[in-house]
């Protein structure tokens, strides 16, 4: 019994001592770290935006854009071939997740990240020399695939090197840098060439390759490989270059942790591996997360991103394109800071109707003038011409403060633990085959219904989108991992609207190891595989 009060005594200790280490000093190491991995993810978010500045210059019918001289190509696309200019990379994406976790768990994290920024260099100046259509196709395949490869590496990453008290802000950095990426490319669209933009966004893997030399491995994934030392050489240095006596009580947790991830692993391989993806654990999860997404991209915000300059063009914006898209792009941003700000207080429910409603508005606003405009220019003058400019970006800014990332946040909390990882490789594949789906099929929509009738299409969906949600999404935020489990394994339970506090956390979650959003499992690309690819069919 005093052997017993005096472990739980040492325990006690170990805990304060770590809890001691929660200084800057401590917070600097592990923001240092995730900018580097950042600086891979603003890579990935040029290359989503560079087809919107390339389009303009490369689209051989000048007709509806007559900006599209300013940074003229020799190289002409016609609508189908620049429809799959703008698609291809979105359809890549899945395929690079289902390869994710197959080549991260025995190269590490740090290392996948690293060799991940040569193919990416590669497409660069592929994109900046493009002589011929299969070029520009070849460069947005590469880094679609790149952008799925880097998933399971970076989030990763992200989750295993952070401390719980920080790690929800460096997880949003995340898609903050991505979306400094787009902007990036609509910035510089402005003053150059898309090629000379091109060529200016190869030094940006560069310098990633050259930071994440500096950054330690992943503790996590050490231990997996049984390297000890070097484990505890990687938590010093991520605590804040602290003595290894401080890391001990977090490195013997994580060990047991791998260890108990290993060995529910091992159990796992005499069970019937499709047993868990019939359940409601699984199937009600998944149905929530493919709406969103699916209300998300048919709803009008991936075409609109996209194809920007040229609808800004063909609604007689009175500013140029390139500088339509920068703005467009700042709303963005300030939208899912937004998100970020709000969804702690208001809850997701609350964000998504105001969402989604407040998008619908604003398309039946710039489908109402597009009709105008179309059978009665007249009634448009220097006035009602910055109806499109400021409704479009309303929609923008709304539908990033929830429908945009909604299903992005919902991923890591709705899933079984045992089969989070497949799971959500799963949904993010479904993410990225809507996005494909809505902007490959955007010109047939153009040519049959109009643009006044493609955007009364899109307030529909976010109408539909609105009623639908409200019926199935319940509240997540401010509930554990194991209430929201319970909500979707139980048939009694009541719908959950409403956003709980809970104020009595439990110890363990002091520690980057106890990451009920990760478990080492080798076989889980496989899962995901199949899973992925039944999606296809």
């Amino acid at each position: 019994m005093f052997a017993d009060t005096r472990n739980q005594t040492n325990e006690s200790n170990d805990s304060d001592n770590y809890k001691e280490e929660k200084t800057f000093k401590s917070a600097l190491s592990q923001i240092l770290a995730i900018s580097a991995k950042n600086v891979l993810l603003l890579t990935y978010g040029m290359t989503i935006g560079l087809p919107t500045i390339a389009i303009p210059a490369l689209y051989s019918d000048k007709s509806l854009n007559s900006i599209s001289g300013k940074f003229s190509d020799t190289l002409q696309l016609s609508r189908e071939q620049i429809s799959w200019f703008s698609s291809i990379n979105l359809i890549c994406v899945p395929l690079g997740c289902l390869m994710s976790g197959t080549l991260t768990q025995p190269f590490g994290r740090k290392r996948s990240m690293v060799m991940l920024n040569l193919p990416f260099i590669v497409a660069w100046l592929l994109f900046h020399n493009a002589s011929t259509v299969l070029e520009l196709y070849l460069a947005v395949a590469l880094c679609g695939m790149c952008g799925g490869l880097l998933e399971a590496p970076v989030f990763t990453y992200a989750a295993e090197i952070t401390q719980p008290h920080i790690r929800g802000v460096l997880s949003a950095s995340s898609a903050i840098t991505v979306i400094f990426g787009v902007m990036s490319q609509y910035t510089l669209g402005n003053f150059f060439n898309w090629r000379k933009v091109a060529l200016l966004d190869t030094f940006i893997p560069i310098g990633a390759l050259i930071s994440l030399l500096f950054v330690p491995e992943s503790p996590y994934w050490l231990i997996s490989k049984g390297r000890i030392t070097d484990a505890e050489k990687s938590l010093c240095w991520l605590r804040g270059w602290v003595k290894p006596d401080k890391v001990q009580f977090e490195l013997s947790t994580i060990q047991k942790s791998v260890a108990s991830s290993m060995q529910q692993s091992r159990m796992k391989k005499n069970k019937t591996f499709y047993s868990s993806y019939l359940k409601r654990t699984f199937l009600l999860p998944y149905f929530i997360i493919t709406a969103a997404f699916f209300f998300g991209h048919f709803g009008g915000m991936t075409t609109l991103q996209i194809n920007a300059v040229n609808i800004f063009e063909s609604l007689g914006s009175p500013i140029s394109g390139y500088a339509s898209i920068f703005i467009l792009g700042i709303s963005q941003l300030i939208g899912v800071l937004l998100c970020i700000i709000l969804i702690h207080w208001t809850g997701k429910r609350p964000l998504v109707i105001v969402s989604t409603l407040g998008t619908s508005l604003c398309f039946f606003i710039v489908s109402g003038y597009a009709y105008t405009r179309q059978y009665n220019i007249e009634a448009t003058n220097n006035t009602t011409t910055w109806i499109p400019i400021v409704f479009l970006n309303m929609a923008v800014f709304l539908s990033y403060i929830s429908i945009r990332s909604l299903p992005w946040l919902l991923i890591g909390e709705v899933y079984p633990p045992n089969i989070r990882g497949p799971a959500s490789g799963t949904s993010c594949s479904s993410a990225y085959i809507f996005a494909f789906a809505a902007n490959k099929s955007y010109f047939v929509v153009l040519d049959h219904i109009q643009l006044f009738g493609t955007f009364l299409m899109y307030a529909i969906v976010n109408i539909v989108g609105c009623l639908v949600l409200y019926k199935i999404l319940p509240e997540t935020e401010g509930r554990s991992l194991q209430e929201i489990q319970n909500h979707f394994a139980d048939k009694s339970k009541t719908f959950v609207t409403k956003v709980t506090r809970n104020k009595n956390k439990e110890i363990s979650e002091n520690w980057a190891a106890e990451n009920t959003a990760y478990e080492i499992d080798p076989t889980k690309s496989h899962f995901t595989f199949f899973h992925s690819c039944k999606l296809f069919t």
